[in-house]
């Protein structure tokens, strides 16, 4: 039996009007700083940034959505970070060669097939995991609200297993997808830290012991920023 890694982007449940705030490194600066700029540069113009992000109702049932299809092992396990590289250590370690993916992005790679010749990060993990032969297919399932189609990466496509799916496929299916691991990601430069009280109720929810792996605590306190403070993240 093929073992297979369940990862879950967070920003799979987040929406907002801005689809796209542009390629990030994961860092203290894009995780934490940078939303208090953008917060500080639209109170300039009148416009509250905590307003513009949205999550989807999907959120409440995703887990009962889930347990129609996968059945989780005995001894599973769960992992959450902030980064959804980790997804390649995970599997790779966890000898999974099946991915199925919940996010906002495919994570194939981005720049076509050179991309995978890079170093593993966020925006690549899944492709190179193909192009290392640690696993052998991949399924996508993109958010309702993603701008990204699956035309965009047709070079890795043509290539490799993967594809594009969404719920309605797995009814399909004539036995449940069996889940050795599971890793639930942040994805901090692109999910505000006013949810990340969500995020958690999120994971727990799963009802599975977890190991928390480089997934720093977010601080959100728009009351007491000082004039300091704003100075010094308007020019970070």
């Amino acid at each position: 039996m093929k073992k297979c890694l369940l990862s879950i982007d967070w920003d799979y449940f987040i929406y907002t009007q801005k689809n796209n705030w542009g390629l990030y490194s994961e860092n203290k600066r894009s995780l934490i700083d940078l939303w208090y700029k953008r917060y500080i540069q639209a109170k300039a113009h009148g416009e509250d940034i905590q307003n513009e992000f949205n999550v989807s109702s999907e959120l409440d049932i995703f887990w009962n959505k889930i347990k129609r299809y996968f059945k989780f092992e005995k001894n599973m396990k769960v992992y959450v970070s902030d980064s959804h590289a980790l997804s390649y250590i995970i599997a790779k370690e966890n000898d999974c060669q099946i991915v199925y993916l919940f996010d906002s992005h495919s994570d194939l790679g981005y720049g076509g097939l050179a991309s995978l010749n890079y170093e593993v990060n966020c925006s690549n993990w899944l492709g190179k995991l193909l192009k290392d032969k640690y696993i052998k297919e991949a399924y996508i399932f993109y958010s309702p609200h993603t701008a990204e189609k699956p035309e965009y990466f047709k070079h890795i496509n043509r290539i490799y297993n993967v594809k594009y799916c969404d719920f309605s496929d797995l009814s399909n299916l004539d036995a449940l997808i069996i889940v050795s691991a599971v890793h639930i990601c942040r994805s901090g430069a692109w999910t505000p830290p006013w949810l990340d009280d969500k995020f958690i109720q999120f994971i727990n929810a799963l009802g599975f012991p977890y190991k928390m792996v480089d997934c720093p605590e977010r601080k959100w306190d728009i009351v007491h920023i000082s004039l300091a403070d704003q100075i010094n993240y308007l020019t970070s």
